[in-house]
């Protein structure tokens, strides 16, 4: 029997699929740290609307799909995840509202070394060497980051903000970890969204920020629907062709991608120190990240 030849391009059509989606899914990612300077207006308004203009479009790819939306059992579950995503988000865009995109963005970038710290104690696993390694390196990064630690400086309460914003996302990560042995990651996303926008709700009316704009609200939904829901579901569909560990790395270069928009639409010129800490701390996540790290 003649064994037909392989098409090695059909083989790797899917795989670069993957790759073009997951490398989209981060850049996007990375333009969403733009909008805490086009936005004006209260972090807390700008994550109600991105985590409301999120689920609503999320609402219809389940409703299509036919999946599930609530179960009784994980809503308080899901509830204190909303809480969480709304703290991170809502310190993201403070961080970036008070420095700079570059500045947000790295000092975020931390989120990795958190998960590796926290990852032991929640799931019994072993604290290598390799990883406080990284940790030593990240941070000899936010020293070259942050300027200096006078509180009193924007600047400054920016870099912390920011690294507030990695550990809160780290506790997320964590959270999704054990949720994705479960549920869809789009009915987790869908969740977590949804709680995050009525958390803020409270929020909202009792300081009583200043009313968006018209071009507020579009930018809202652009955040939304683009950079959020779209972007995490080109990101899971990039899981089907390519592995976790592939997809672990290329999200590091969510920063480089923020970086570079900021550059070119923003005109923001990120200091030397902060490009040398920056190369620190993402050379520190690629490392905690790495799939070959644990052989």
């Amino acid at each position: 029997m003649t064994v037909p030849p392989i098409d090695r391009h059909s083989v790797r059509a899917p795989r670069t699929g993957g790759l073009f989606a997951i490398h989209l899914a981060v850049l996007l990612f990375g333009f969403s740290g733009l909008f805490g300077k086009f936005l004006m207006i209260s972090p807390f308004l700008i994550v109600f609307g991105r985590t409301f203009f999120a689920a609503a479009a999320l609402l219809p790819v389940l409703l299509v799909s036919k999946q599930r939306l609530f179960h009784r059992e994980d809503l308080l579950f899901y509830m204190l995840q909303g809480i969480l995503l709304a703290v991170h988000w809502s310190s993201f865009f403070y961080a970036i509202q008070i420095s700079t995109v570059a500045l947000g963005l790295l000092t975020f970038s931390t989120f990795p070394l958190f998960v590796t710290f926290m990852e032991p104690f929640f799931f019994k696993e072993k604290l290598l060497l390799w990883d406080i390694a990284s940790a030593v390196i990240v941070f000899a990064g936010l020293v070259l980051v942050i300027p200096g630690f006078d509180f009193s400086k924007a600047p400054v309460q920016g870099g912390f903000w920011g690294v507030f914003s990695g550990m809160t996302f780290a506790m997320l990560a964590i959270a999704n970890r054990k949720n994705v042995t479960r549920r869809s990651p789009l009915v987790v996303a869908f969740n977590q969204n949804s709680f995050a926008a009525a958390a803020l709700l409270p929020a909202i009316v009792c300081l009583a920020p200043a009313r968006p704009e018209a071009v507020d609200i579009l930018l809202l939904a652009v955040l939304g629907v683009f950079c959020t829901a779209l972007a995490h579901t080109l990101f899971i569909k990039s899981l089907v062709h390519i592995k976790a560990q592939t997809a672990g790395i290329i999200t590091a270069l969510e920063p480089l991608y923020g970086i570079a928009l900021a550059f070119f639409i923003l005109n923001e010129h990120p200091a030397l120190h902060t490009a040398a800490g920056g190369v620190l701390i993402l050379t520190a996540t690629a490392m905690t990240m790495w799939p070959w790290k644990r052989s």
